[in-house]
């Protein structure tokens, strides 16, 4: 399945999707197979609440929906039923004036299990939630496998033992490791629900932003998350194991959240130790075989860690001639390329690199952005091409051997943070590869720089990793302060350059 997956999208429900939801509603609730929505149901919710009801969707078809409505939770208490809560499935209970987002229906069809996808309903609810300034959300959640330990224990004694670890009950597990709270048990809740012996838990989720006085929804800052990962160099004996780090580390980075990760330059080198009785310019062409591999690697561990990847970069073959090239691998299944437009003096010599001629600009969930790899940034050109495109993250993968060659490209990624009114982000990798021709010790620290202003640290480093030490670097940015930056700040970088002296354009 996930080789397959060409595009994820969460979109909101509409009815001409009623027959396919129908379809994925049947297969999904295969123990209550009578349960589904009828279309005149679909219709109300939409129709009272469109914001509510979304679907995600994998290459174009429905692999998940989340139906809610916002209730006047005081009007219920804690001891209603599903009938109740739902004005006997009429939906007239949703009111605007409610305070509680009230989670109706969610599920993942089978075959799609497994992507978390999920998470990505329950994200768009807490952020709905949010944005609609509500107290919180809650829901009545199924307690499926209880019916297997009910002539044992009550029904309070087995959430207890799901939360400890004792009892593996997959919905209630997976709701819990997304910040809901079970607050008290539900009897009678479900008419028909055997599995769950017509018990629910209470599930709800606070929303620390709620302002109880205003009726006016805060407006909600861009604030993105950046997951650097200052990556080890080390022996790997295959290329399975090295995929294992990998995802090691972007499992790390996802479970804080981030939006972002970020490898290095040339973070797979340690692979050419098994090819280095060959020339440096045969054993990288070596190394360039396993490119496509990582590529699909990424591809899905974008898709199923819900994170946009930068690949860092690799060496691949095009028309035999051997480029510097990375990827980003966004979290709706789509990759994208990026070239290194200035080779080194070295990388030319020993290996026959060849320079690159694509410079973009990336559209991402998270903002407008820019990938140059390492000696690129010591070029101001190519991020002010960039800057005039939009760009806001700047990411820079990186492999320096020496202080001196780190500190060429700390200093000039910085500068570029300065002079174009954006966030740059860099990553590079730490310690040797003795096995390795033409990778020597490698020196690193992976930053995170920002204007210098008054909305912004004043030495201008959001974040700082500990240098030559395998570690992530966790680091929040708020994209809204640039815009302010731009508008308000003391100097304004981008406005106030004098076009009628001199111009930068693309060839």
């Amino acid at each position: 399945m996930m080789n397959e997956i060409e595009n994820i999208e969460l979109t909101y429900l509409s009815l001409t999707d009623y027959t396919e939801l129908k379809e994925a509603m049947i297969e999904s609730y295969t123990n209550m197979p009578d349960s589904y929505w009828k279309e005149h149901h679909i219709e109300a919710l939409i129709s009272r609440f469109p914001e509510g009801q979304v679907v995600i969707k994998v290459n174009n078809h429905i692999a998940g929906c989340a139906l809610s409505i916002i209730v006047d939770y005081a009007k219920f208490g804690d001891g209603h039923t599903y009938k109740e809560i739902t004005g006997n499935y009429t939906f007239k209970t949703h009111t605007k004036d409610g305070d509680v987002l009230y989670g109706i229906d969610i599920f993942i069809k089978p075959e799609f299990r497994g992507l978390r996808l999920g998470r990505r309903l329950y994200d768009y609810r807490k952020e709905l939630c949010e944005r609609l300034n509500l107290r919180g959300v809650a829901f009545g959640g199924r307690i499926p496998s209880y019916h297997k330990y009910a002539d044992e224990i009550s029904p309070r004694e087995y959430i207890e033992r799901v939360r400890r670890k004792e009892i593996h009950d997959p919905v209630l597990n997976f709701q819990i490791s997304n910040d809901f709270h079970p607050t008290r048990i539900m009897t009678n809740y479900l008419e028909g629900d055997k599995a769950s012996r017509d018990y629910a838990v209470l599930l709800e989720w606070d929303n620390i932003y709620y302002e109880k006085q205003t009726q006016k929804a805060s407006v909600i800052k861009k604030v993105v998350r950046l997951g650097l990962i200052q990556w080890q160099m080390r022996s790997y004996r295959t290329l399975e194991d090295l995929i294992q780090q990998v995802e090691f580390f972007v499992d790390a980075v996802s479970g804080y959240r981030s939006d972002f990760a970020l490898f290095p330059e040339f973070f797979n080198a340690p692979l050419m130790a098994e090819n280095n009785h060959l020339s440096e310019p045969e054993a990288i062409r070596e190394l360039a075989r396993h490119t496509g591999a990582l590529v699909k690697k990424f591809s899905e561990l974008a898709i199923s860690y819900n994170i946009n990847i930068i690949t860092g970069s690799m060496p691949e073959i095009r028309n035999d001639l051997l480029y510097n090239v990375g990827y980003l691998c966004k979290r709706d299944g789509t990759v994208e390329g990026y070239e290194k437009i200035h080779v080194t003096p070295d990388e030319a010599r020993v290996w026959g690199m060849q320079v690159g001629k694509k410079l973009k600009v990336f559209d991402t969930d998270c903002g407008k952005i820019g990938i140059l790899i390492c000696y690129d940034v010591e070029f101001p050109e190519l991020s002010r091409l960039l800057a005039d495109d939009g760009m806001d993250i700047l990411f820079v993968p990186f492999l320096t051997d020496t202080q001196n060659g780190y500190s060429r490209v700390r200093h000039c990624a910085q500068a570029r943070a300065i002079e174009n009114e954006c966030y740059v982000a860099i990553a590079g990798s730490v310690g040797n590869l003795p096995k390795v021709h033409n990778m020597d010790i490698q020196f690193a620290q992976s930053m995170v720089f920002t204007p210098c202003d008054f909305a912004f640290p004043t030495n201008g480093i959001k974040a700082e990793a500990t240098p030559n030490t395998e570690m992530i670097l966790i680091a929040d940015v708020d994209l809204d302060l640039l815009r302010e930056l731009n508008q308000f700040g003391s100097v304004r970088n981008l406005k106030d350059r004098r076009k009628d002296i001199y111009d930068l354009r693309k060839v």
